[in-house]
């Protein structure tokens, strides 16, 4: 498995991903994160690939120098493999390059089925950002 920044050509590949793994609802609201994250800072996109194939990707951000989480996703089939560990630990690096001073699980309504595993990778309960006022990838 390799993790690495998200390239252009990656698109069709991390968008059917998400069509499939998350719901339709989550897919809408992701994509509009996406798209803005990728025009603000590409470089905390990070996708997972097996054989060429990606298989798991990420979504972080950066808001007002803290790190945030926003949305990972595994392929169905590639899942309990530790890929989303690894993309955690990978865009958590990224977060302490740039001097972040604090890192943050987005906890939205998507998120919660996989907070227990932020939490097998020494994440708290303080960690989780679950606020009214939404992230700027979120909000515009």
């Amino acid at each position: 498995m390799r993790v690495r920044s998200f390239q252009l050509s990656d698109y069709r590949p991390v968008t059917q991903l998400l069509e499939t793994v998350l719901t339709e609802e989550c897919y809408e609201q992701t994509m509009e994160a996406f798209a803005r994250q990728l025009s603000w800072d590409s470089e905390l996109v990070l996708v997972a690939s097996m054989n060429d194939e990606i298989v798991g990707m990420i979504i972080g951000t950066i808001d007002n120098n803290k790190g945030y989480y926003y949305r990972v996703a595994v392929h169905k089939d590639y899942q309990r493999q530790g890929i989303a560990k690894a993309l955690i630990s990978s865009l958590r690096q990224r977060f302490v390059q740039r001097n972040v001073t604090k890192i943050m699980i987005t906890a939205d309504e998507h998120n919660e089925p996989i907070l227990s595993l932020y939490e097998s990778m020494g994440f708290a309960a303080k960690d989780f950002f679950r606020s009214i006022q939404k992230l700027s990838i979120v909000a515009g």
